[in-house]
């Protein structure tokens, strides 16, 4: 890992247990699992409050659409996935 810091975190105890048995079973190191799970929650994490910002910039904007309309577009994406996993197609 290019370019890193140590961080001290508090787990449970069957959680600790659990990431020993993944470090076991995977040749891990615990650090490296507990770096990797962490990247992924704060990237994730991230992900999703940018979203949120961006759709209340939209809202103050007046960039929206009444609520019918998105329950009327989301049923109908909602549809077409049905209709496309269907066998009859």
């Amino acid at each position: 890992m290019a370019g890193s810091t140590t961080m001290t975190i508090r787990v449970r105890p069957d959680v600790k247990e659990k990431l020993d048995r993944i470090a076991a079973d995977t040749q891990r190191s615990k650090s490296f699992l507990a770096g990797e799970a962490v990247a992924t929650y704060v990237e994730r994490e991230l992900e999703i409050i940018e979203g949120i910002k961006r759709g209340m910039a939209d809202a103050e904007a007046g960039c929206v659409i009444p609520h019918e309309q998105a329950v009327a577009e989301m049923r109908k994406v909602i549809e077409d996935a049905k209709r496309r996993k269907s066998p009859r197609g």
